[in-house]
Protein backbone atom coordinates (compact mmCIF):
# COMPACT_ATOMS: atom_id res chain seq x y z
CA UNK A 1 0.00 0.00 0.00
CA UNK A 2 1.69 3.53 -0.92
CA UNK A 3 1.69 5.62 2.54
CA UNK A 4 1.68 9.22 3.36
CA UNK A 5 4.56 10.73 5.03
CA UNK A 6 4.91 13.02 8.14
CA UNK A 7 8.48 13.46 8.02
CA UNK A 8 11.24 16.13 11.42
CA UNK A 9 13.17 18.32 10.04
CA UNK A 10 15.61 18.94 12.16
CA UNK A 11 18.03 15.79 12.39
CA UNK A 12 16.47 14.20 9.62
CA UNK A 13 16.18 16.40 6.58
CA UNK A 14 18.99 18.52 7.86
CA UNK A 15 21.95 19.64 11.10
CA UNK A 16 21.61 22.78 11.30
CA UNK A 17 22.90 24.33 7.76
CA UNK A 18 23.77 21.09 6.11
CA UNK A 19 21.58 18.55 4.44
CA UNK A 20 21.47 15.18 5.95
CA UNK A 21 23.35 13.09 2.90
CA UNK A 22 20.03 11.10 0.92
CA UNK A 23 17.63 13.72 2.09
CA UNK A 24 17.38 15.72 -1.04
CA UNK A 25 16.79 12.32 -3.18
CA UNK A 26 14.31 11.27 -0.60
CA UNK A 27 12.01 14.28 -0.55
CA UNK A 28 12.85 14.28 -4.69
CA UNK A 29 11.18 10.64 -4.65
CA UNK A 30 8.31 11.57 -2.66
CA UNK A 31 7.64 14.45 -5.08
CA UNK A 32 8.18 12.28 -8.26
CA UNK A 33 6.08 9.54 -7.18
CA UNK A 34 3.00 12.57 -5.64
CA UNK A 35 3.14 10.99 -2.69
CA UNK A 36 1.55 13.39 0.32
CA UNK A 37 3.70 14.56 2.93
CA UNK A 38 4.49 16.91 5.33
CA UNK A 39 7.35 18.36 7.18
CA UNK A 40 6.99 18.83 10.48
CA UNK A 41 8.79 21.12 12.83
CA UNK A 42 8.22 22.23 16.32
CA UNK A 43 9.72 25.63 15.81
CA UNK A 44 7.11 28.16 15.39
CA UNK A 45 9.13 31.01 14.20
CA UNK A 46 8.86 31.01 10.50
CA UNK A 47 5.79 30.91 8.29
CA UNK A 48 5.64 28.32 5.43
CA UNK A 49 7.33 30.25 3.24
CA UNK A 50 9.93 31.50 4.92
CA UNK A 51 11.15 27.76 5.62
CA UNK A 52 11.06 26.68 2.22
CA UNK A 53 13.15 29.75 1.11
CA UNK A 54 15.61 28.76 4.37
CA UNK A 55 15.29 24.94 2.65
CA UNK A 56 15.64 25.87 -0.91
CA UNK A 57 19.24 27.65 -0.10
CA UNK A 58 21.20 24.82 1.19
CA UNK A 59 18.89 22.33 -1.59
CA UNK A 60 16.64 21.05 -0.16
CA UNK A 61 13.53 21.48 -2.42
CA UNK A 62 10.79 21.75 -0.69
CA UNK A 63 6.95 23.41 -1.54
CA UNK A 64 5.75 25.61 1.19
CA UNK A 65 2.82 23.88 1.31
CA UNK A 66 4.25 20.72 2.46
CA UNK A 67 5.07 22.11 5.68
CA UNK A 68 3.60 22.38 8.92
CA UNK A 69 4.52 23.96 11.73
CA UNK A 70 3.54 23.98 15.41
CA UNK A 71 2.62 27.52 14.77
CA UNK A 72 -0.15 26.14 12.25
CA UNK A 73 -1.28 23.79 14.48
CA UNK A 74 -1.57 26.04 17.20
CA UNK A 75 -3.88 28.48 14.84
CA UNK A 76 -5.89 25.51 13.96
CA UNK A 77 -6.82 24.37 16.99
CA UNK A 78 -7.62 27.76 18.48
CA UNK A 79 -9.87 28.52 15.50
CA UNK A 80 -11.60 25.00 16.29
CA UNK A 81 -11.78 25.91 20.07
CA UNK A 82 -13.00 29.30 19.61
CA UNK A 83 -13.57 30.55 16.41
CA UNK A 84 -12.37 34.74 15.75
CA UNK A 85 -11.38 34.94 19.50
CA UNK A 86 -8.75 37.17 20.33
CA UNK A 87 -5.56 36.83 21.50
CA UNK A 88 -2.16 38.22 23.44
CA UNK A 89 0.49 36.81 21.55
CA UNK A 90 4.12 36.50 22.48
CA UNK A 91 6.13 35.24 19.10
CA UNK A 92 7.56 35.77 15.41
CA UNK A 93 5.82 35.94 12.16
CA UNK A 94 5.19 32.05 11.94
CA UNK A 95 2.72 32.56 14.80
CA UNK A 96 1.37 36.08 14.63
CA UNK A 97 0.55 35.34 9.95
CA UNK A 98 -0.88 31.91 11.28
CA UNK A 99 -3.28 33.65 13.95
CA UNK A 100 -4.31 36.05 11.43
CA UNK A 101 -4.69 33.60 8.64
CA UNK A 102 -7.63 31.73 10.85
CA UNK A 103 -8.90 35.17 11.82
CA UNK A 104 -7.83 35.76 15.15
CA UNK A 105 -7.71 39.65 16.47
CA UNK A 106 -4.15 40.35 18.43
CA UNK A 107 -4.81 42.30 21.40
CA UNK A 108 -3.96 43.03 24.57
CA UNK A 109 -7.38 43.92 26.08
CA UNK A 110 -9.50 40.62 27.71
CA UNK A 111 -8.02 38.40 25.37
CA UNK A 112 -9.45 34.70 25.17
CA UNK A 113 -6.20 33.63 25.25
CA UNK A 114 -2.28 34.33 25.68
CA UNK A 115 -0.84 32.09 22.95
CA UNK A 116 3.31 31.56 23.15
CA UNK A 117 5.49 30.74 20.62
CA UNK A 118 9.30 31.23 20.64
CA UNK A 119 10.90 34.64 19.95
CA UNK A 120 14.10 36.16 19.13
CA UNK A 121 14.42 38.19 21.79
CA UNK A 122 12.84 38.55 25.10
CA UNK A 123 10.63 41.66 26.86
CA UNK A 124 10.32 41.76 30.75
CA UNK A 125 7.26 44.12 29.87
CA UNK A 126 6.27 41.75 27.52
CA UNK A 127 5.94 38.64 29.53
CA UNK A 128 4.51 40.67 32.77
CA UNK A 129 1.76 41.92 30.18
CA UNK A 130 1.42 38.03 29.48
CA UNK A 131 1.35 37.02 33.72
CA UNK A 132 -1.48 39.77 34.60
CA UNK A 133 -3.62 38.78 31.33
CA UNK A 134 -3.71 35.12 32.51
CA UNK A 135 -3.88 35.78 36.44
CA UNK A 136 -7.02 38.04 35.01
CA UNK A 137 -8.53 35.19 33.22
CA UNK A 138 -7.02 34.63 29.76
CA UNK A 139 -5.97 30.87 28.87
CA UNK A 140 -2.08 29.76 28.64
CA UNK A 141 -1.55 28.10 25.45
CA UNK A 142 2.10 27.47 23.84
CA UNK A 143 3.10 26.31 20.71
CA UNK A 144 5.65 23.40 21.58
CA UNK A 145 7.39 22.09 25.15
CA UNK A 146 10.98 22.13 23.97
CA UNK A 147 13.23 23.89 26.47
CA UNK A 148 15.74 24.46 24.27
CA UNK A 149 16.71 24.74 20.28
CA UNK A 150 19.75 24.50 17.89
CA UNK A 151 21.59 27.61 16.40
CA UNK A 152 25.17 27.75 14.90
CA UNK A 153 26.51 28.84 17.70
CA UNK A 154 25.02 26.82 20.37
CA UNK A 155 21.72 26.07 22.26
CA UNK A 156 19.39 29.11 23.19
CA UNK A 157 16.19 28.98 25.17
CA UNK A 158 12.84 27.95 23.68
CA UNK A 159 9.30 28.27 23.95
CA UNK A 160 9.31 25.90 26.61
CA UNK A 161 12.09 27.59 28.99
CA UNK A 162 9.60 30.82 28.90
CA UNK A 163 6.55 28.90 29.07
CA UNK A 164 8.03 27.57 32.60
CA UNK A 165 8.70 30.76 33.43
CA UNK A 166 5.00 32.18 33.10
CA UNK A 167 3.53 29.57 34.82
CA UNK A 168 6.19 30.12 37.70
CA UNK A 169 4.27 33.65 37.91
CA UNK A 170 1.08 31.96 37.72
CA UNK A 171 0.67 29.05 38.85
CA UNK A 172 -0.74 27.93 35.40
CA UNK A 173 0.23 25.31 33.15
CA UNK A 174 0.07 26.00 29.30
CA UNK A 175 -1.67 23.70 26.89
CA UNK A 176 1.28 22.69 24.68
CA UNK A 177 0.15 22.06 21.00
CA UNK A 178 3.55 20.64 19.65
CA UNK A 179 4.91 17.41 19.72
CA UNK A 180 4.74 15.02 21.43
CA UNK A 181 0.94 16.06 21.69
CA UNK A 182 -0.79 14.04 19.00
CA UNK A 183 -2.60 16.64 18.65
CA UNK A 184 -0.30 18.35 15.72
CA UNK A 185 -0.17 14.96 13.95
CA UNK A 186 -3.80 14.35 14.12
CA UNK A 187 -4.42 17.90 13.37
CA UNK A 188 -1.40 17.37 9.87
CA UNK A 189 -3.18 14.44 9.03
CA UNK A 190 -6.20 16.22 8.74
CA UNK A 191 -4.04 19.13 6.76
CA UNK A 192 -3.39 16.30 4.70
CA UNK A 193 -6.67 14.85 4.20
CA UNK A 194 -5.32 11.23 5.16
CA UNK A 195 -5.92 8.45 7.65
CA UNK A 196 -3.40 7.40 10.30
CA UNK A 197 -3.50 3.83 9.45
CA UNK A 198 -2.00 5.06 5.60
CA UNK A 199 0.38 7.08 7.35
CA UNK A 200 4.23 7.49 8.57
CA UNK A 201 5.70 9.48 10.84
CA UNK A 202 9.84 9.85 10.14
CA UNK A 203 11.67 11.33 13.28
CA UNK A 204 15.03 10.97 15.04
CA UNK A 205 13.52 11.36 18.68
CA UNK A 206 12.05 8.93 20.62
CA UNK A 207 10.69 11.04 23.22
CA UNK A 208 8.74 13.21 20.82
CA UNK A 209 8.82 12.23 17.21
CA UNK A 210 8.36 8.75 17.99
CA UNK A 211 5.70 8.97 20.80
CA UNK A 212 3.67 11.23 18.73
CA UNK A 213 3.42 8.90 16.09
CA UNK A 214 2.72 5.76 18.54
CA UNK A 215 -0.13 7.34 20.26
CA UNK A 216 -1.60 9.12 16.91
CA UNK A 217 -1.85 5.41 15.42
CA UNK A 218 0.78 5.42 13.14
CA UNK A 219 3.52 3.49 11.77
CA UNK A 220 7.06 4.97 12.90
CA UNK A 221 10.43 5.13 11.67
CA UNK A 222 13.50 6.05 13.87
CA UNK A 223 16.12 7.35 12.19
CA UNK A 224 19.60 7.86 13.73
CA UNK A 225 21.08 10.64 11.85
CA UNK A 226 19.64 13.02 14.69
CA UNK A 227 19.46 12.71 18.32
CA UNK A 228 18.30 9.08 19.63
CA UNK A 229 20.58 6.53 19.68
CA UNK A 230 19.92 2.45 19.46
CA UNK A 231 21.26 2.64 22.92
CA UNK A 232 18.58 5.10 23.49
CA UNK A 233 15.33 3.05 22.25
CA UNK A 234 15.95 0.43 24.86
CA UNK A 235 15.15 2.86 27.63
CA UNK A 236 11.31 3.51 26.36
CA UNK A 237 8.06 1.28 26.42
CA UNK A 238 7.30 1.78 23.30
CA UNK A 239 9.08 0.97 20.36
CA UNK A 240 9.23 2.44 16.08
CA UNK A 241 8.07 0.13 13.90
CA UNK A 242 11.05 0.67 11.81
CA UNK A 243 15.03 2.09 12.53
CA UNK A 244 16.94 3.32 10.01
CA UNK A 245 20.59 4.80 9.76
CA UNK A 246 18.91 7.94 7.70
CA UNK A 247 16.06 8.85 5.23
CA UNK A 248 18.47 7.57 2.38
CA UNK A 249 17.11 3.86 3.31
CA UNK A 250 13.79 4.33 3.06
CA UNK A 251 12.36 2.97 -0.36
CA UNK A 252 9.38 5.59 -1.59
CA UNK A 253 6.87 3.31 -3.57
CA UNK A 254 4.90 5.01 -6.52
Amino acid sequence: MIKNYLIDMDGVLVKGKTIIPGADKFIQRLLDCGTKFLILTNNPLYTQRDLEHRLNIIGLKVPAECIFTSAIATARFLQNQKPNGTAFVIGETGLTQALHEVGYVQTDTNPDYVVLGEVNSYSFDVITKAIRLINAGAIFIATNPDATGPLESGIVPATGALAALIEKATGRAPFFVGKPNALMMRSAIRYLGVHSEDTIMVGDRMDTDIVAGVMSGLETILVLSGVSTLEDVKRFPYRPTRIVNSVAEIEVEC
